[in-house]
């Protein structure tokens, strides 16, 4: 199973990018999706998740109200939408595929990740 992240890059703060993650897997369509992010020096940590059907969603508070997850199983794509992105954003982005139809919060319950993408937002 391959995940392929893209978007990912450098903005000023106040700024906006668009992550996608697109699986080579149909019949993964089945599971939860997260987002993760690792900054330098820090763990991964979970940001925004969405369930197999893109009915629920979840997102850490640091970014609720500025990112938006979401899901196109048709395409087989994930979709983070990020607005108003701050200096504090700037880390690696990691999509990647849980155990369950829901998302999940910690790493070990996510069984395929993608090579992740790097955002940068300068002050």
């Amino acid at each position: 199973v391959q995940l392929q992240a893209s978007g990912g890059g450098l903005v000023q703060a106040g700024g906006s990018l668009r992550l996608s993650c697109t699986s080579s897997d149909r019949s993964l369509r089945t599971y939860g999706m997260g987002w993760f992010r690792q900054a330098p020096g820090k763990e991964r940590e979970f940001i925004t998740g969405i369930s197999w059907d893109g009915s629920i969603t979840d997102y850490v508070d640091s970014v609720k109200g500025r990112f938006t997850i979401s899901r196109d199983s048709a395409k087989n794509t994930v979709t983070l939408q990020m607005n108003s992105l701050q200096p504090e954003d700037t880390a690696v982005y990691y999509c990647a595929i849980s155990k369950f139809p829901q998302s999940a919060r910690e790493v070990f319950e996510y069984m395929y990740w993608g090579q992740g993408t790097l955002v940068t937002v300068s002050s």
